[in-house]
């Protein structure tokens, strides 16, 4: 059991074994945060833990949960207490080859988007408990392609490129739908490029990296905690600035995204 943080403010981080989810919960710790990171198996939790308080003297735990499983996030909510007030969507995957998770959807649509789209709407209560929250989508620079007709590559040749990059271009609008949606709440949306950072991701992609874990989670953490942009919403950021994002100005498209991904959830009860 760790000890309570010294604010008071918790902290969830999806993806948090990888370099950039393990720099952003290590920001958050050393910003005094209660820090929660959800991983994909028991294992990386442990290790994650051991790298980031050996002793077990720092504010933070890991659950196990698969993203991209609907039943899973709601579970992983189901045991949450109190409130939330930082959510930092994280997690991502990019396989070679086409996946399917267990329920049929395609590995990257079902993690890269509707884990981001199921974890705001599965945590949305407990960010609305807090008194002030705030939800940061780690999407990318790398974005575009979208195929709202056949996202999961039904119709088309899968290319682990080309899904990723239509995954963050969904996951930058979604983020604006989010914060329509929110606007009238405490609860504030925004996205962001988090860097250049040499991962498994990166690998699978084919790139390289030229910055730090330190460096990439600079922007995340950024939107996370700095008072500056307290009450900004619905934007996307890179290097600690905000960016133009033209997919998100398109609200009709932005809509049928946010219809097309609540779709799965009706489709799975």
């Amino acid at each position: 059991m760790c000890r309570l943080s010294k604010n008071g403010q918790k902290a969830l981080v999806t993806g948090g074994a990888g370099a950039i989810g393990c720099a952003i919960a290590s920001g958050l710790l050393q910003k005094g945060y209660d820090v929660t990171i959800v991983v994909r198996a028991h294992h990386q939790g442990v290790a994650t833990l051991d790298a980031l308080a050996p002793d077990r003297g720092l504010p933070i735990a890991f659950e196990v949960c698969d993203l991209s499983l609907r039943r899973e996030i709601e579970a992983l909510s189901e045991r949450w207490e109190g409130p939330l007030h930082v959510l930092i969507n994280n997690a991502a995957t990019c396989p070679r080859k086409k996946t399917h998770t267990s329920e049929g959807i395609e590995m990257q649509w079902a993690t890269n988007v509707l884990g981001y789209f199921g974890m705001i709407k599965a945590f949305e209560s407990a960010l609305r408990c807090a008194d002030t929250a705030r939800i940061i989508n780690v999407a990318s620079y790398w974005a575009g392609g979208l195929n709202i007709k056949d996202p999961e590559f039904n119709h088309r040749s899968y290319d682990n490129d080309t899904a990723y990059r239509q995954a963050k271009q969904a996951d930058r609008m979604l983020t604006r739908a989010f914060a329509d949606r929110l606007s009238a709440s405490h609860i504030t949306v925004n996205s962001c490029h988090p860097g250049d950072v040499r991962s498994k991701l990166s690998g699978d992609l084919g790139f390289g990296g030229h910055e730090s874990p330190r460096q990439g989670a600079a922007t995340p953490l950024y939107l996370a905690t700095d008072d500056a942009v307290a009450h900004v919403s619905g934007q996307y950021f890179a290097h600690l600035q905000p960016q133009r994002c033209g997919f998100s100005v398109d609200t009709h498209a932005v809509t049928k995204l946010h219809d097309l991904c609540e779709s799965y959830d009706q489709s799975t009860d």
